[in-house]
């Protein structure tokens, strides 16, 4: 859990951040959005006392580099980054933001270089996508140490509850039928 949450909101456009800022919980991620429009998102958060993990590849109109990830932490100040690449990470961290490493388990050679990505970066937190494979959930938290968020394909309280029974300490999810409860 974080902050008391096994469930964190991705909020995909406007309306998923309407819904959060009134809802329950109080950290989301924030995923597809235009950087013009980051000043507005973050004004409505904070009116809100909300908080969200940006995920910064996904910002559009921005490059998703170390320079963009300066720019994000020291503007904005979000909770934390997510990323898949290693350099975004690196410098978040250096900006005392939590990271979230996001990787892409898709075969076993897959798994070793992101094995390799982690020992370099030592995020604070490894989003695994997808979310709906239990036996790498807790493959990847016996191997890194470090806590896991299942993410991806996730659509049914039976499967957040599956993730987090194997391990992964939050679950995130644009399925808005998931967002009930903090």
């Amino acid at each position: 859990m974080i902050e008391g949450q096994t469930v964190l909101p991705a909020l995909r456009d406007m309306r998923d951040l309407e819904k959060f800022v009134t809802g329950p919980f109080n950290i989301g991620v924030l995923l597809e959005v235009h950087v013009a429009r980051l000043d507005a998102v973050f004004q409505l958060l904070t009116a809100h006392d909300k908080q969200v993990f940006i995920h910064l590849d996904l910002i559009q109109g921005l490059k998703a580099d170390e320079y963009a990830t300066e720019y994000i932490c020291q503007t904005y100040r979000p909770y934390g980054i997510i990323s898949t690449k290693g350099s975004v990470i690196l410098r978040a961290k250096q900006k005392q933001v939590k990271t979230v490493q996001r990787l892409f388990l898709i075969d076993s050679s897959s798994l070793e270089r992101s094995y390799r990505l982690i020992k370099r970066t030592q995020p604070d937190y490894i989003e695994v996508l997808p979310g709906l494979v239990p036996k790498y959930i807790r493959a990847v938290k016996a191997e890194t140490g470090i806590p896991v968020f299942a993410g991806g394909l996730i659509s049914s309280t039976e499967e957040v509850e599956a993730a987090v029974e194997a391990g992964a300490t939050v679950v995130t999810t644009s399925d808005q039928r998931l967002w009930t409860n903090g």
